[in-house]
């Protein structure tokens, strides 16, 4: 699942999965994209499952041939599963499947991938075969850490791409989780991405990004100015949850804050290991 909000101070863009204006997306050729995709023999399936968390779907990607890899079956859509399976058996068969995590919408259809197609599974927890940490090697693939997210988000990775699952997306950023460490997690897990050599992002929702040192600097930018609008707010004096949703998220809308609770938490749960809370600041009631 990815998430929400509107981007920070420089301009309309979008924060976390939402992007208010359909129209400011980038436009891409699919053809031109997949036959880019073909020269490092990785296909793109998205599942049509758009919305505000998934923005205009999950992707499965499947990677390498005689066997192919799946990373991230997505949702239990009919047609998606049967298209996932037609590509496949195209490419020689299915070798292993790989998690970037385990939510629904990047998760669901594993059972039913794997009851037609019986693999291996690769993932951080549950019932998988190959348990994910830091360096696994799963097929062509290896484990990155990047939580935050979620607890048990990793990137994966081969020689020239990266699978970045709702670590880094397509289309503005993502949502991060308000459990402890959660927000040192990711940053520690952007820095990771940022030293990969590779030519190609591959994320769990939007287009395939191809400056991936750029985006990620982006990425890591963007939290650094949102943690600055939170320590400039609790320096005027501001402590309740109101004042510094106000402050340091005045730009997402209503029907967004609850989500922005979240990040707030977050953003107050880093300072506060970090040892730079002031006392009395209030945290939101998740």
């Amino acid at each position: 699942m990815a998430s929400l909000f509107p981007s920070s101070s420089e301009g309309p863009s979008a924060e976390d999965g939402f992007v208010e204006d359909p129209q400011r997306a980038p436009k891409i050729d699919p053809r031109y994209e997949a036959e880019r995709l073909a020269g490092y023999d990785i296909l793109r399936v998205r599942a049509e499952n758009p919305g505000p968390f998934t923005l205009s779907g999950t992707n499965t990607w499947i990677v390498g041939d005689h066997p192919a890899y799946v990373v991230d079956p997505g949702p239990a859509l009919g047609e998606h599963l049967q298209r996932l399976i037609e590509a496949v058996d195209a490419r020689g068969g299915l070798g292993g499947i790989a998690l970037t995590h385990d939510h629904t919408d990047h998760a669901e259809a594993v059972a039913l991938l794997r009851a037609q197609r019986p693999a291996p599974l690769a993932a951080a927890r549950g019932g998988a075969n190959v348990m994910l940490r830091d360096g696994t090697r799963f097929g062509p693939l290896r484990a990155v850490p990047t939580p935050g997210h979620a607890r048990d988000h990793f990137a994966l990775a081969t020689e020239r791409a990266c699978f970045t699952g709702d670590a880094v997306l397509g289309e503005g950023s993502v949502f991060v989780d308000a459990y402890p460490g959660a927000l040192a997690g990711y940053m520690n897990g952007l820095a990771r991405l940022a030293t990969l050599e590779v030519d190609v992002l591959c994320p769990g929702h939007g287009p395939p990004i191809w400056e991936p040192e750029c985006k990620v600097e982006e990425y890591i930018a963007h939290r650094y100015d949102r943690e600055h609008r939170v320590l400039l707010a609790l320096g005027s004096g501001k402590r309740s949850v109101s004042q510094l949703l106000d402050a340091a998220w005045s730009d997402v809308p209503p029907e967004l804050r609850p989500a922005a609770l979240v990040m707030l938490a977050a953003h107050l749960d880093k300072l506060d290991e970090e040892g730079l809370l002031p006392r009395g600041v209030e945290r939101p009631e998740l």
